[in-house]
């Protein structure tokens, strides 16, 4: 039985891609590590408005060495993995040592300004180009 989609409608073409990833982000998300999205503001230096956000998430314990961010195909994925795991004996473990992929869906145009580490969270600016509108004329042609 083929599920029913809201981007399957006939008028919306492209979209089967978007939706795609819309499935896969949904199967990939547990509560760990926690983290914020922020919209932290608008460029008012640049002349096209350029929003601006911070992906703040929580990755105490980890090194520098030991975190990776990518980005491909409109989307972020951070990685942790620690290099060595204490051996010692615990009396109580809170802490969270485990590895973990989180994941980030991004809109069209939006691009990866930078990411920083401080104080056990990890930062990662995002900026939104103010779209342009593009009107065309297009052409009929007769046979």
């Amino acid at each position: 039985m083929s599920r029913l989609s809201l981007l399957s409608a006939p008028f919306m073409l492209g979209f089967d891609n978007f939706e795609q990833r819309i499935d896969r982000m949904a199967k990939s998300a547990d509560g760990y590590p926690p983290y914020n999205i922020e919209k932290i503001g608008v460029d008012t230096d640049s002349k096209d408005g350029r929003e601006l956000y911070q992906i703040t998430i929580a990755v105490a314990g980890f090194s520098k060495n030991e975190l990776e961010i990518t980005s491909e195909d409109n989307q972020i994925l951070v990685c942790g993995c620690h290099d060595q795991l204490s051996e010692g004996e615990f009396l109580h473990r809170g802490i969270a040592t485990r590895q973990f992929k989180r994941s980030f869906l991004l809109a069209d145009g939006m691009n990866v300004l930078g990411a920083s580490l401080r104080d056990g969270m990890l930062m990662i600016e995002v900026e939104r180009p103010k779209p342009t509108k593009i009107s065309r004329k297009i052409d009929i042609v007769t046979n």
